[in-house]
């Protein structure tokens, strides 16, 4: 099976900073997968979002669905031992950090002014790379704000977002308590998301009070490290991608 990684260009030291792209990677390396990792073009996602692969040239988009994919078509040995509340409570887990935390980390760098100063080079790179042709980076900062305040974020101020945001990494710590792993001494696909999404929060250069009550969690921290050894010890920049 040939599978390449489309996704947007790593910055901060990380191998990417959409953590659904990292997240995908992440499930790649778990699960024993060979793939490569290629710069992605919008207009060519299936879905008009990153990441997407190629799957023995099949092009599939959605981080969840493809991982879903491979674990029908190809067996699923992270969570196969996995009681159905064990799965109920990674579900529940990956939806918050998906749909509720995931918007408190693009608020940081697109609405707070500091963490917006540190992700404009960021973009600057970032931006002609996956669309082909430059784009006026005021101009889709206003279409981010836009749809950070249709979604409902948006509407919260910094101090209110980094509480709530604050409260989701305080659930996860409560629940990972002092297990290796989110549901026990072994990892699963779920761990995938619960990595990506912390060293997101971590890897941005702005100090927020969002960043310092997740390294306040010492069980979390631990956690990262414990992951990156196991599975990103040996990650390096791929050639083809801006550090």
């Amino acid at each position: 099976m040939k599978i390449t990684l489309y996704q947007t260009p790593m910055a901060w030291g990380t191998p990417n900073l959409s953590p659904f792209c990292f997240k995908l990677e992440a499930y790649f390396r778990m699960a024993g997968l060979a793939y490569e990792v290629k710069m992605a073009e919008l207009a060519k996602a299936p879905k008009g979002k990153v990441p997407y692969v190629e799957l023995d040239g099949q092009i599939m988009g959605d981080s969840q669905f493809i991982i879903e994919h491979l674990q029908k078509k190809h067996g699923d040995t992270l969570d196969a031992n996995l009681t159905l509340e064990q799965k109920a409570v990674g579900h529940t887990i990956r939806r918050m950090l998906e749909e509720c935390t995931y918007w408190y980390i693009v608020y940081m760098r697109w609405v707070d002014e500091a963490g917006w100063r540190a992700y404009t080079p960021v973009v600057e790179t970032m931006i002609p790379k996956v669309t082909g042709g430059p784009v006026p980076i005021a101009a889709l900062r206003q279409k981010m704000l836009g749809i950070l305040h249709d979604q409902g974020t948006g509407r919260h101020s910094v101090d209110e977002v980094q509480k709530l945001a604050g409260e989701d990494i305080s659930a996860l710590a409560t629940l990972m308590g002092n297990k290796p792993y989110l549901l026990g001494d072994a990892p699963t696909s779920f761990d995938a998301v619960v990595y990506s999404f912390l060293v997101s929060i971590i890897a941005n250069p702005v100090d927020s009070e969002f960043k310092q009550h997740t390294l306040s969690q010492e069980n979390l921290v631990r956690y990262c490290a414990r992951f990156k050894s196991r599975f990103f010890a040996n990650w390096k920049p791929p050639e083809n991608q801006a550090a």
